[in-house]
C-alpha cells in the first residue's frame, strides 16, 4: 500500500486514531520499516526540543501533534529513559495503560507532563504527552544493555491542556427578595411576641386587630377572651357573652 501524504487527504478528514490504531497501523509499521497508511507522522527527536517548539516540526495537526521519536537511556546500563529537554523535563504521571488488539497485548500508553526547570523543583506546565511503545520493547531494551539507545521508535502525541478558569455567577435580585421576606416575617413575629398574654376587647379594637375579621363577611363574633381579674374584676370562669358592636353590628348574628 502506497503511503499517502497529508496534502492528499480528502477535505474535511481529520487524523483522530484510537490507541489501538496508533500502535497496530503506525508504530508497528514504523518499527518494522513498513509504510504507514498515511505518512503524516514525522520523525523527530522530541527531547532535543521544548514542547512549544514541536508544532513547527510538523505540517499536520491543529490542537494535537504526532511524532515518531527515539528514546535514549538516562544511564548506560539502566533502562530508565532520558526525558530532559532544553528548558525542562517530562515527568510521568499516573499508571501505564495496556493497549490490546482483540485479546492480544500490543502496546503500552504512558502519560507525561512537562515541567520547566530542573527536577525536583520544576514548574508544572499545561503541556501533555501520550507516549506509545510496543509491548515487546521492554524485552528488546534488556538485550541492548550497553547501548544508549533504549527504543528505536516510540509514537508520541503532544497537546496543550486548555486551562479554563471557573466563573462564579451570583444572582443578587432573588437574594434581596428573600431577605425582604425574612425581614417582614421577623417583624411580624416580633409584633406577636410583644402582644400581652391577656388583653381587653377595647384594646383589640383600638389596635385594629379585629379589622380583617369584621370587614370580611359574616363570622361568628362570639370570642372567648382570657381576661385578667385585676383589669376587669370578674370571675374568669364565667363564659363571656355576645358583645354588641358599633355601627349597629350584632356580634352573634354577623348582620348590620
Amino acid at each position: 500500500m502506497d503511503a499517502t501524504t497529508s496534502s492528499e487527504l480528502p477535505p474535511g478528514f481529520r487524523f483522530h486514531p484510537t490507541d489501538e490504531e496508533l500502535i497496530v497501523y503506525y508504530l508497528c509499521n514504523q518499527a518494522t520499516s513498513k509504510p504507514c497508511p498515511a505518512s503524516i507522522i514525522p520523525e523527530v527527536d522530541l527531547y532535543k526540543f521544548d514542547p512549544w517548539e514541536l508544532p513547527d516540526k510538523t505540517e499536520f495537526g491543529e490542537n494535537e501533534w504526532y511524532f515518531f521519536s527515539p528514546r535514549d537511556r538516562k544511564y548506560p546500563n539502566g533502562v530508565r529513559p532520558n526525558r530532559a529537554t532544553v528548558s525542562g523535563y517530562w515527568k510521568a504521571t499516573g499508571t501505564d495503560k495496556a493497549i490490546y488488539s482483540g485479546s492480544k497485548l500490543v502496546g503500552v500508553k504512558k502519560s507525561l507532563v512537562f515541567y520547566k526547570g530542573r527536577p525536583p523543583k520544576g514548574d508544572k506546565t499545561d503541556w501533555i504527552m501520550h507516549e506509545y511503545r510496543l509491548a515487546e520493547s521492554k524485552q528488546s531494551a534488556n538485550r541492548k544493555i550497553g547501548s544508549m539507545r533504549l527504543d528505536d521508535w516510540v509514537l508520541c502525541r503532544i497537546y496543550k491542556k486548555k486551562n479554563i478558569g471557573k466563573t462564579e455567577h451570583k444572582e443578587t435580585h432573588p437574594k434581596v427578595q428573600m431577605t425582604d421576606l425574612i425581614a417582614e416575617n421577623n417583624d411580624e413575629q416580633k409584633m406577636m411576641m410583644n402582644l400581652p398574654r391577656t388583653w381587653s376587647l377595647t384594646y383589640l379594637l383600638d389596635m385594629n386587630y379585629l379589622g380583617p375579621i369584621l370587614s370580611d363577611g359574616p363570622y361568628c363574633s362570639t370570642f372567648d377572651f382570657q381576661m385578667s381579674n385585676a383589669n376587669i374584676g370578674i370571675d374568669p370562669l364565667v363564659k363571656s357573652q355576645p358583645v354588641e358592636m358599633a355601627n349597629n353590628y350584632v356580634a352573634d348574628s354577623g348582620k348590620y
